[in-house]
């Protein structure tokens, strides 16, 4: 995949297509894909640091961070995704890895806290977070909370 561009921003550094194609790779992901309907502008994405990997304005992947005392004590991860497109390529990997070293850089911190897809509990485990043994249904799809502490 050539011509990928990363990029990180604040939702007030966004340009109206930037984040039409960012609620788009969501939706088409999260809602059409999974099917499961769910409010996914929750009024989160105003707090959050954007991560997003695009090519050609399209959206490949995409996670949102948040610093410590918004969703959890710690900081955190969410709304992890890579489309259907971008799947097998190591986006994913490649996404994570911009997530833990922003958030070490911009919010000072390497305790990180997540609530994950059940079937990409092994994934997350590839970078270090643990299974917290919490254990929970949101929008009817399997999820655990995970904890990262970098090492």
């Amino acid at each position: 995949m050539n011509n990928i561009l990363w990029k990180i921003k604040t939702f007030d550094e966004f340009t109206v297509p930037e984040l039409y194609n960012v609620l788009k790779a969501r939706i088409d992901v999260f809602v059409v894909e999974q099917n499961c309907p769910y409010p996914d502008l929750d009024d989160y994405d105003q707090k959050a640091v954007h991560i997003w990997a695009e090519q050609n304005g399209e959206v490949l992947a995409n996670c949102r961070i948040f610093d410590k005392g918004i969703k959890y004590p710690e900081a955190s991860i969410g709304r992890v995704l890579t489309t259907e497109k971008a799947r097998g390529k190591r986006l994913g990997k490649q996404l994570i890895q911009y997530a833990l070293d922003t958030i070490e850089a911009r919010f000072h911190t390497s305790e990180i806290r997540i609530s994950a897809q059940d079937y990409l509990l092994n994934f997350y485990g590839e970078f270090g977070f643990e299974d917290t043994g919490k254990k929970y249904l949101e929008d009817d799809i399997p999820h655990t909370e995970m904890f990262y502490r970098k090492k």
